[in-house]
């Protein structure tokens, strides 16, 4: 299955390209689902759930509030034993509104359910937020295993022998109990998500306008994907008005968009991203008909495993230079990035990494857990940390 993440500088027709890339998959021939969060008018023309006019395409729209009511009411469900014992009223499903977040989470249980081979998807396009909520929503499952895996080690599950006892003690399930159950259902949901984001199967379109912004916008976005490992497969230059118009105004406009457009294309290259071109249509695109006239690129197939392109080929390599100096690199991939925006910190066993406004947090592996770090330097899109052997943990 193909996994196309649509996203982008807000206003610069995510929704609409998100549309048109579903529209041409579907037209190849291949079994696509569109799925957005987006609550305006379905850019396909057609209601929530219907077939479209284009055959084998599914337009569905999140319903961000219906899951979030449906997840309350199970963990409600859930703790009613502990509410009981506590005196507190359930919440009545009049009461649920939703939260901030509650979007992330349900583009996140739709993007798992996509991946259910019983649905039978060739190609699954998303309609993402903007960029940097977009890259926050796909960080989510990462970060919250994370948590989970903090706030309830794997040591301390050996007290589950106990359970039993305490229960039959007190009469009621035990906090213990319910919350490494409630552990275990969310770190199995996120590791199903994960497993999507994650595949070579997946790559990102950035959609963006020609304008002076665009460039700062493009290289913004290609770091925040790559310190996430995300693959950018394409930046769609949307909304690219005629070259040869007569009249002095447009020609002057196309003649901006196109010298932008060049250097966009110039600072993209030997990257393997490609760059598309959609036209302006001089209306806002509605219905199959316009979209198919937009003539976006249809998703390709998946990077083969191992490749340069392929999720597999860890970009995140360590390279071995104890025998000529003594010490390990660790080189991060960070296109776009620069020194003012970059920021690096030793926690124990990770590494805390700051980038254009992003920060991730990585294990490190296991030879470097024993090392200490000894510098790291910003050349040619990377960030090359060096490691030096602890002599106190360092084996002999």
């Amino acid at each position: 299955m193909r996994t196309v993440l649509v996203t982008g500088p807000g206003g610069a027709g995510r929704t609409t390209v998100a549309a048109a890339t579903a529209v041409s998959a579907a037209r190849e021939g291949a079994r696509t689902l569109l799925l957005t969060t987006d609550r305006g008018a379905s850019p396909v023309g057609v209601p929530d759930g219907d077939r479209s006019t284009v055959p084998g395409l599914l337009a569905h729209r999140i319903d961000t509030q219906a899951t979030f009511r449906a997840d309350a009411r199970e963990v409600q469900s859930r703790l009613g034993s502990l509410l009981d014992l506590l005196g507190a009223d359930p919440l009545d499903p009049e009461e649920l509104t939703e939260l901030p977040g509650a979007d992330a989470l349900a583009l996140l249980r739709a993007l798992r359910e996509s991946a259910d081979p019983s649905a039978g998807w060739d190609v699954v396009v998303v309609d993402l937020p903007a960029t940097q909520a977009a890259l926050a929503a796909l960080a989510l499952p990462e970060q919250l295993r994370r948590y989970l895996r903090r706030l309830v080690p794997v040591q301390r599950q050996a007290a589950r022998a106990l359970r039993p006892v305490l229960a039959q003690l007190a009469g009621v399930p035990m906090p213990a109990q319910w919350a490494y159950d409630a552990a275990e259902r969310a770190d199995r949901g996120l590791a199903a998500a994960q497993t999507v984001i994650e595949d070579a199967g997946t790559t990102v379109r950035l959609v963006v306008e020609p304008g002076r912004a665009a460039a700062d916008a493009v290289r913004t976005a290609r770091t925040g994907l790559a310190l996430f490992g995300h693959r950018l497969e394409a930046v769609v230059a949307n909304r690219l008005l005629p070259e040869d118009s007569p009249d002095p105004w447009l020609a002057d406009l196309s003649g901006a968009q196109r010298k932008e457009l060049a250097a966009l294309r110039a600072e993209l290259t030997g990257s393997g991203t490609a760059v598309h071109e959609l036209p302006h249509l001089g209306r806002e695109p509605h219905g199959a008909d316009d979209l198919v006239a937009l003539a976006a690129v249809p998703p390709g197939p998946p990077a083969e495993p191992g490749t340069a392109d392929g999720r597999a080929a860890d970009p995140w390599s360590v390279t071995d230079r104890l025998g000529d100096e003594g010490r390990f690199r660790w080189r991060l991939p960070l296109p776009g990035a620069t020194r003012e925006g970059l920021g690096l910190v030793r926690r124990g066993d990770e590494l805390v990494v700051d980038a254009a406004g992003f920060r991730r947090i990585l294990p490190l592996p296991s030879a470097l857990r024993r090392c200490t770090v000894d510098g790291a330097a910003l050349r040619e899109g990377a960030l090359e940390v060096r490691f030096a052997p602890d002599p106190g943990l360092w084996p002999r």
